[in-house]
This record gives C-alpha cells, structure tokens and sequence, in this order.
C-alpha cells in the first residue's frame, strides 16, 4: 500500500490551517487552497501565528518552524489543485450543496489515484460519496477542533469506500499522531451522537428550574470529572454551532427530545452567550437530578451506538477521553458507578426521549458483572499475523489487562502452525510509551511491592513469548517507544523503524530501572558502553542513533514498511539476534559512548565526576553529566550493575533476566522510587535523597 505524502486542504479558515498546520508538522507535502488569495493568506497568517506561539512555550524551534512553514504551498482556487496529490480534504463550509461543488472540480483536476475526503461533523458520508466521481475513493472524516492539538479523528468510510481507501485515509491519520476511530456513517459519528445531546439536555435542566448554569455546570463537572460544562463549553465553541446539530440529530435521529431547547433558540436568535455566575453551590436533590440526567443520557445513547454497531465500546471511550477529555468514557463511567445504577439511570432517559433502550444495556445489569474491554486486535492475512496494541489514548502504556490480553494473543499466534510471522505495532503515534506509572505509584503507596514483583515477573514471561516464539517477531516501532515499550520492542527478532521512530529509557530519571528486560537485552545488542549510554544516562534515540546502535534492525522510509516486512518474512528468524557492539560503530553517538561510558571511567561517573582525559565544559559531555546528575543515584548504580550482569551471564540471557527481577523488591522500596515515579504524574522535577 502506497502511503500518503502529499495532501491538499480545500478551505483556509479555522479548521483548514489547523488541519494543513499538523500535516506539514509530521513532514507531509501541503497545498493549502481557498477561493480568493487574502483567504490563503489569512490562513498563513493563522498557522504563523500558532507557531509563533510554540516557538515561545519552546514546543518548536525556529528552524522547525520555517521548515514547517516551508512545507505548505498556498494555492488560489481548487481547480488549481496538482493533479498528482494523493489525497485531498475538503474543508469548507458544513453544507451539502457547496461540498458538492468542491468535489465536482477535484473530480475534474485530481488523478484517479486521488483519495478525496470531507471534513464534516454531520453531513452523510454517503450521500456525499454517491455525489462524487470516485465513491470508492471518497472517506469522510471529523476532525476535532483545534485538530494541531485534539488528538481524535473519526474516520467514516462510506458503503462504496474501497479498504484500500479507508486503509489509506487512516495511515495518514496516524501518521499525524491521531487516535483514530473508524465508524460507520450514522448521524453525529461517535462522539457527537452522545455529546450534542447532553448538551441540550443541559438547556432542558435549565428551563425545568432545576438549577442555574452555574450550578449545572458544576455538578457535570463533579459528575463526569471534567474541567468544563455543558454551558461554558457552548460559550467555547458558539451556541448556534450547538442549536444546528442538536435540530440535526433530532431530524435525522427522529427523536424529538434532541431537538434545540427554547432557552438555546433564543440565546442564538439574540446572539448572545450564556451569562455563567460564579455561585456554583448546588444543593444534594439537585445535584443527584442533574447528575442522573446527564448521565442516564450518555449511558443510554452510548449503548445505542453500540448496539448499532457503528463503533466497540473501547472506541466510544476513547472518544470521550480523547476527544472531549473526560477522565473517563461512558462504559467506564458506567463500570465505576455499578452496572445496575447505570441501567437504571439509561433506563430512565430512554423513557424521556422515547426511544427503547438496547437489550445488551440490560443484559449486563442483570449479569452483576463489570464491562470488559479488549485492548489487543489481532488480524490475519496470510502467514502473517498483526498484532495491535491499541489503547492510544494512554499512549498504549501497558498495564495489567494489556499484557495479559498480549499473552492471550501470542499463545494462539505461536500455536496456529500456518503463521509464520507476528508484526507487534500500536495503534496512534506511540508504539508503547512504557508502563502505567500509576500503577507503581499506587502499590508503593500501598505497601504492595509484590503486586509489582508479580506484574513485572508476568512481563516477562509475555516477552519471553515473544523472545522463544517459534515464529519471526517483528516490532513496528515506527513512533515512539519508550521504557517498558521499548523493551517490548527488543524482544522481537526485528525493529522497523521511519523518520518519526524516537526510543528512550526513561527510568533511571523516574528513580527505578529497566524492568523488562532493558538491563539485558540492550548490551547483548548494542553492547555495554552503548547500552551505558541509553540506559544509565536516558538519552533520547531519534531514528539515525538508534539504527547506529543496533536498536533499529531496518531503518526504511515509510513507503517501504510493508515491502520490508514481506522480504523479513521471507528470509525468516535471524541468525544471531544479539551482535554485542552498535551496527555502526563510526557514528558519533556510538564512538563516544565507547570511550566516555567505557569500565575505566565508570567509577568516575557514578561518583558524580568527569572522566579523566574529557572537558566538562564540551557538550556531549556536559549534556552527560547533566543527565546523570538528574537521575537517582540508586537506580543508576543498580541499573549499572544489572548491564554488567548482562556481559557476566553472557549467552544465558534468563540468568541475566531473572537478577533483573531478584532486585525488584529492593529498587521500589526506595524512597527515590516513590518520588520519581510520583514526580512524573505531577509534572515535575523529581528532588533524590538517595535512599
């Protein structure tokens, strides 16, 4: 499947500079196209002015900057489009008639190659599809605003949309780092279908009395722990945007309660916004009224969702989470209250909007029994075997349920004798970004040090799966892997990476060390002065470095993902996996961790000193120094040993592999442990005491 490189966005405002802005930021070829050359340039000016901004919270450089600028071309009038592009996004003004028009022209001036798709939050896809030349080349997709930072997109392929198509159209989502949802087309997608309502809801709460917009604000912020309500997020995004796709989903949906309550008709036909006060102090009846409305509301049109299949439970979730940055989605919400409670509360609303509420609601009431969700997807074609991680709202941080669902997988994967190759990938931008910190915290917190001895003993033998499978094992580590993720990644015979490929082991920094198999794969592959480097000093890894080192087995350009993992397939297992020096021992990185991290220095380092023979004041150095010094002395020093332990043990890597774990008891009993990994969910700098 040929990739998506170049893209043209068709409307300069608000929502197309975004959408060009994060396509040039992840190096994608932009044209963006509006009627008239000041709507161009007022576009330009938006993107400008949003980069200025990062270049001062120090997100971007400069440089970056006018690389990103470089890549976007403004372009006057869609019939000036290149023909050649490979996909086109409309983004223009939400009605039919002019999208329409749109894609009449793109049909005329495009390539029969090129994908077009619209942004809509609202309009049927698949009206819009049978309006264009190419239906089976024509996806829908929403955007969530403001799309250089909301990390949803919902994908909506239409009936006549080809797999090749959709598969395309989602490449490039995930390509900008978007968690992604594939649904079918039904009013209001996903998020939208439960969110709009509730809004409205809000407006009938308020004209029944039943509290100001203050007071309802704030017992939906309670109940839901969300930092906005319903009526401060009208004011964020405008009451009339809200009153049209209320009426819309009412009409469409046939459910008159939807339908734009009174008070929000006349707050837009008067153009104002709604006067929140600052007297948020609701008593308990009423906050119990508001709370249960609200949320009888999105338990029941969640299930609707489901139940008509245009999406899982994990995906309206993830919706949520994501897109509208709730603590948690509408299932998990309904697990935290009690099943019972949340049919009872779904139960109630459907009777108010007159709807029947899917049975599956009450057939897990009546089971007793929590919602279960699946955060592992497994497709096969062929001999070859996918495997995704997919929980990208938390960067597919691996936690109790994942690596068990992992182990699940990879029992049948190695057992079903016509699969000859297993692909490990994440879903979003992260391959995995590590373990759930969370959880460390909590047991510590708990005094449960051997919860943790017992999830990270589990871990490995997921990993040694993976390690002894049978089978050629291949990481997709084409974004960003870290810490317990890149250790994942290590197990597997093979690491594809791309440009976008960064890895890190955070550890040492966050007061613990490698767990998972770090502290021994990592000098088997690279050796220990390099695997020093990563480790002991957590230096990031773009894609170049870790190449070099041996970290990356298959450095390609993201157009020759798929070709590679077919000739890896072929060619089958690797003669030897563990090299024990960096692939190219000329490159900078490599031939300084060779000398700065080598034995004879290291007593220096731990001792907080500069090696003999090296300046302080260089930068490679200093950068070094710096890092250590940042690090928790205990953790560098047990995590030093455990590389040493590696060379020791040699050929046994599950003698190496279970010192790793012997000395887990005594790493997370530490109080730099607590205060590490406690600094990282805070969002500050940890303070070592070493002990």
């Amino acid at each position: 499947m040929e990739p998506v490189q170049s893209v043209a966005i068709i409307g300069a405002g608000n929502m197309g500079s975004g959408i060009a802005q994060k396509t040039a930021q992840e190096e994608f070829d932009v044209q963006m196209v509006d009627r008239e050359a000041q709507w161009v340039e007022r576009g330009q000016g938006i993107i400008t002015d949003f980069l200025a901004e990062a270049v001062e919270r120090r997100i971007f450089s400069p440089a970056q900057v006018e690389a990103i600028e470089g890549r976007i071309t403004g372009v006057v009038g869609t019939e000036n489009v290149a023909p050649d592009t490979d996909l086109v996004i409309e983004a223009v003004f939400e009605d039919f008639d002019i999208k329409t028009a749109v894609f009449k022209t793109l049909d005329e001036v495009c390539d029969e190659k090129t994908i077009l798709a619209s942004n809509t939050s609202s309009l049927s896809v698949n009206e819009l599809a049978a309006a264009t030349g190419r239906p089976d080349r024509f996806v829908g997709l929403h955007f969530f605003y403001h799309p250089a930072k909301n990390r949803l997109v919902e994908v909506i392929p239409a009936e006549s949309t080809s797999r090749q198509s959709t598969e395309r159209t989602v490449q490039y989502c995930k390509t900008l780092g978007k968690v992604v949802i594939v649904c079918k087309d039904r009013p209001g997608f996903v998020v939208n279908r439960f969110f709009v309502p509730w809004l409205n809801e809000a407006c009938l709460l308020l004209e029944e009395g039943v509290g100001t917009t203050a007071q309802i604000d704030a017992a939906a912020c309670k109940a839901f722990r969300i930092g906005m309500g319903p009526f401060a997020l009208m004011n964020l995004t405008g009451p009339p945007i809200a009153l049209h796709a209320t009426d819309y989903l009412a009409e469409q949906l046939n459910t008159p309660r939807y339908t734009g309550a009174q008070n929000l008709r006349d707050m837009v036909a008067a153009g104002n916004m709604w006067d929140i006060g600052e007297d948020t102090e609701v008593g308990d009846d009423a906050a119990k009224i508001i709370s249960t409305r609200l949320l009888g509301q999105v338990f029941a049109v969640a299930a609707q969702i489901v139940d008509e299949e245009i999406c899982s439970m994990e995906d309206v979730d993830r919706g949520a989470k994501v897109g509208l940055r709730w603590a948690r989605g509408p299932f998990e919400l309904a697990n935290k209250l009690g099943i019972q409670t949340a049919y009872d509360m779904a139960s109630q609303y459907a009777e108010l909007a007159g709807f029947k509420l899917p049975s599956f609601m009450e057939n897990q009431a009546e089971s007793g029994k929590s919602f279960t969700f699946s955060y592992i997807d497994v497709e096969i074609n062929g001999e070859i075997a996918s495997v995704q991680i997919n929980r990208p709202e938390a960067m597919n941080a691996l936690n109790e349920t994942v690596v068990s669902q992992l182990g699940d997988a990879l029992d049948s994967l190695n057992s079903n004798s016509s699969i000859s190759t297993i692909i490990l990938e994440g879903a979003g931008k992260a391959f995995v970004a590590g373990a759930d910190v969370k959880f460390f915290v909590d047991k510590i917190k708990a005094d449960s040090i051997s919860d943790i001895y017992d999830f990270t003993a589990f871990g490995h033998a997921v990993l040694n799966k993976l390690e002894n499978s049978p089978k050629t094992t291949i990481a997709l580590t084409t974004g960003l892997a870290l810490g317990g993720g890149l250790e994942l990644a290590l197990s597997c015979d093979y690491r594809i990476g791309t440009r976008r490929t960064q890895f890190r082991f955070p550890e040492t920094s966050i007061g613990i060390y490698p767990g998972l198999g770090g502290s021994q794969r990592t000098p088997r592959i690279c050796g220990i002065e390099a695997a020093r480097w990563a480790v002991l000093a957590g230096n990031f890894m773009d894609h170049n470095t870790a190449s070099a080192l041996g970290l990356l087995t298959h450095l390609v350009e993201p157009s020759e993902v798929e070709t590679t993992v077919a000739s890896i397939t072929e060619n089958g297992k690797p003669a030897n996996k563990y090299l024990g020096r960096p692939t190219n021992g000329e490159h900078p990185v490599a031939k300084f961790a060779s000398s700065f991290f080598s034995d004879a220095n290291m007593d220096s380092l731990l001792g907080g000193d500069v090696p003999s023979g090296f300046d302080g004041e260089d930068k490679n150095v200093s950068r070094q120094m710096k890092a250590l010094s940042r690090a928790a002395p205990i953790a560098v020093k047990m995590a030093d040993a455990l590389l040493n332990d590696a060379v020791a043990t040699g050929d046994d890597l599950q003698a190496g592999l279970a010192l790793e774990l012997e000395r887990l008891g005594t790493i997370f009993a530490t109080d730099d442990a607590y205060e590490g990994l406690s600094a990282l969910i805070q969002g500050r700098r940890a303070t070592y005491t070493n002990q």
